[in-house]
């Protein structure tokens, strides 16, 4: 399946970023499940929600893209067949076990779970089912336009379906035209609600932002390393933010712009944190021995750590009320959620002690 051509060494500070983003997602859940606070009042949320998935799916797509594949039908069909297994599988089995132990009546909210397009929090691993299949299927008749046309440039099927991607992203924020998008009166139909493919729209272009960094990952590090390159992400971010989330000079089907802008300028620029001060994320770290231990174990704590969510609405109600005090709300939202990822993985490494459990609700072998 694989050619001969030998695999690069892991990236250290790239695991570091998945575990620190794996503790911004779960912060995130901490703030708003636990805390209960919502998106308007909350500056903490206002910062999680902008770039914490973006990011997620941009690390994803980043490790998507393996330049020594060779792709066949025995490839697509072998790759497709394990992904399936390991984000289906535990996503079950996980999502059965929180609606028995969260919800008073078993039956019909599971029903109702189901019905909705966050699946109580266990769209992710659905979702990103979606995208790995999406692109594994795009990689397989890439290789045979490549065959077909041997002159075609490289990065144009790439860009063709990144551009289609945006074009779907895009329809999520136009609710007047769109059901998935909530429609007029807020509603979502049935088969948007049970499929969770709305998910899939709003979040496969950094999906496909981070395989394209590596496909070309040369020339993106002579760009990041440009001395014109991060003050203008900047600029662009300091204005994205805050006309999405202060200002609204641009209006109706305009304003996704800059709310699109500052999720991929954000992402972007937490990404070249990461790789810049990669020396202070090795293993010899305890900082990132820690990140990159958590960035391992992401499906674990994903799938796991709703069942350790506590309910904590007087917090909630507080920085509801004394908004705008970042340092705190987002300090104990991430000391809380460590706490949870702390137990998500204690509870990860006592079912991975049995083989059978550590393969059908982790996919390791």
């Amino acid at each position: 399946m694989e050619t001969n051509v030998q695999k690069k060494p892991r990236l250290e500070w790239l695991d570091a970023l998945r575990g620190f983003t794996m503790i911004m997602v779960v912060a995130n859940h901490v703030a708003g499940m636990a805390f209960g606070e919502v998106v308007k009042h909350s500056s903490s949320l206002q910062f999680l929600v902008m770039f914490r998935m973006p990011l997620f799916f941009f690390v994803s797509g980043f490790l998507a893209y393996k330049a020594s594949l060779t792709w066949n039908w025995e490839t697509l069909k072998t790759l497709l067949l394990k992904k399936i297994r390991v984000q289906t599988i535990p996503t079950i089995v996980f999502f059965l076990f929180a609606a028995a132990i969260i919800a008073k009546k078993f039956g019909p909210t599971v029903i109702y779970w189901l019905g909705m397009p966050l699946k109580a929090g266990y769209w992710f691993t659905i979702v990103l089912l979606y995208m790995f299949v999406v692109y594994y299927l795009f990689c397989f008749f890439e290789s045979l336009l490549q065959k077909r046309f041997p002159k075609m440039p490289s990065w144009l099927p790439i860009t063709v379906l990144f551009l289609i991607s945006l074009v779907f992203y895009d329809t999520c924020y136009q609710p007047k035209y769109f059901s998935w998008a909530a429609g007029y009166k807020g509603k979502i139909s049935a088969f948007m609600g049970y499929s969770s493919l709305g998910e899939l729209f709003r979040y496969f272009p950094f999906f496909l932002y981070g395989n394209i960094v590596h496909r070309y990952w040369q020339q993106a590090q002579r760009i990041m390393d440009s001395q014109w390159f991060f003050p203008t992400i900047i600029f662009i971010l300091i204005y994205a933010w805050f006309d999405s989330q202060k200002w609204h000079w641009l209006r109706m089907a305009w304003a996704i712009i800059p709310l699109t802008l500052a999720r991929f300028t954000l992402l972007t620029i937490v990404f070249m944190y990461f790789r810049h001060y990669a020396k202070y994320f090795t293993k010899i770290t305890i900082v990132g021995a820690s990140l990159q231990y958590i960035g391992r174990r992401t499906l674990d704590i994903y799938l796991i750590h709703y069942l350790f969510m506590p309910n904590l609405p007087t917090i909630g109600t507080f920085f509801n009320q004394y908004r705008h005090n970042f340092a705190i709300d987002t300090t104990l939202s991430v000391l809380i959620a460590l706490l949870v990822i702390g137990f998500s993985i204690i509870t990860s490494n006592i079912l991975r002690i049995s083989p059978f459990f550590k393969k059908w609700l982790f996919g390791r072998s």
